[in-house]
């Protein structure tokens, strides 16, 4: 993981893009007086959101189990199309 300040990235711009691109290094850009932003492949991105994703899912199936477990169900007759 990298650290940088905006005046630097500015000046490195592909430099750092490789970086992330082809080594998938991580770039935190810092911004005087500003808030930082973070630099990182699209891989890497896809691989995240990926993540957060199937931790939302797995939430969501544990909640229905424990739901299940505690009796809070409900049954219906399947309907035909």
């Amino acid at each position: 993981m990298l650290a940088i300040n905006y005046s630097t990235m500015r000046k490195n711009l592909k430099k750092y893009l490789d970086s992330a691109t082809e080594k998938n290094e991580t770039v935190i850009i810092t911004r005087k007086a500003e808030k930082s932003a973070v630099l990182l492949s699209l891989n890497q991105y896809n691989e995240m959101l990926k993540a957060f994703n199937n931790a939302e899912y797995l939430a969501k199936i544990d909640t229905s189990v424990e739901q299940i477990k505690s009796g809070h169900v409900q049954e219906h007759e399947l309907i035909e199309i």
